[in-house]
């Protein structure tokens, strides 16, 4: 029966991971027509709505929150929904359907800022072999990026603006994680999720009236609205909760290998979607960039 569990929540992470790169090559970019804050905006909008007919008896736990439960779950919501989100959103759109897999495997970069957050902010020791392996897993999302190119040469200007967007988003999530574990020790995932999504709604809707930015309600098409929906259902909300569903059932280093999925599908979709195709430095550069953080994360493990 444990076997099974495990089985099922091997497969679970891996059809998150994968609608995670499904999302970043084929969904989010076609939202490119609207403002990105108002992009994230509604990509929170809409599954804090679906979710609130789901678990509004959450609300009462709030009531047991102590001050640094709010802190956190402030900082969780500020890096994992907003600067986050933001950034990896604001990275896409400036590539305009070019080099899509590239910023998305720099996410990847994101277990080595959660370790090194967490010894800071949480005190865990780190293994003596993690700078090794997180410098090697640098140089080889360096040479994904720009191969042997001059990164400020002037055809690279978009590409090196959105590789750093995508580099803040992997420190916002890893912060997020860092934040979120703390969080997970008063509640359960799923409220730290259902929180997560309300307090981020919150922060920017907030943003966007400041921005006068509510207006982008009228540029929305009939193909946005769809993809908006979508992601609601598959790569937003929904994927995180299979994700969290699978990693109640296995391993974290087990959990590791299962989201080698989302490079592999990154690749993949954005070669049947875009045509794209990574070249073959860029093939050794993800492989060694992907091995270090599975070999960084068995670190943290163990």
């Amino acid at each position: 029966m444990e076997e099974r569990k495990s089985k099922i929540g091997g497969l679970a992470i891996v059809l998150a991971a994968s609608l995670w790169g499904f999302d970043g090559i084929v969904l989010t970019p076609r939202l490119y027509n609207l403002d990105t804050k108002f992009v994230v905006f509604i990509l929170h909008l809409l599954p804090f709505i679906g979710m609130n007919f789901i678990f509004y008896k959450e609300y009462r736990v709030l009531k047991k929150f102590t001050k640094y439960d709010y802190i956190f779950m402030a900082l969780v919501a500020v890096f994992g929904g907003v600067i986050g989100t933001l950034s990896i959103v604001k990275a896409l759109f400036l590539l305009n359907f070019q080099h899509l897999t590239t910023v998305t495997l720099l996410q990847k970069l994101q277990p080595v800022f959660a370790i090194v957050l967490a010894r800071f902010i949480l005190k865990e020791k780190i293994a003596k072999k993690f700078v090794v392996w997180a410098i090697l897993a640098l140089i080889a999302g360096y040479f994904l990026t720009f191969e042997f190119t001059n990164p400020f040469s002037t055809e690279h200007k978009n590409m090196l603006e959105a590789s750093m967007h995508a580099i803040v988003a992997a420190f916002a999530f890893g912060s997020s994680t860092v934040f979120g574990k703390r969080m997970v020790s008063s509640i359960t995932h799923k409220q730290t999720l259902f929180f997560r999504y309300g307090l981020t709604t919150l922060i920017l809707l907030i943003i966007n009236v400041l921005s006068n930015n509510l207006g982008e309600f009228s540029k929305i098409t009939p193909l946005n609205w769809q993809i908006f929906i979508i992601i609601g259902f598959t790569s937003g909300s929904g994927a995180a909760f299979i994700y969290y569903y699978g990693l109640r059932h296995v391993k974290a280093n087990i959990a590791t290998i299962c989201e080698l999925s989302f490079p592999i599908s990154s690749i993949l979709f954005d070669y049947l979607f875009n045509g794209s195709i990574l070249s073959p430095l860029q093939w050794v550069s993800m492989s060694i960039m992907v091995f270090s953080i599975i070999k960084i994360t068995k670190l943290k493990t163990n």
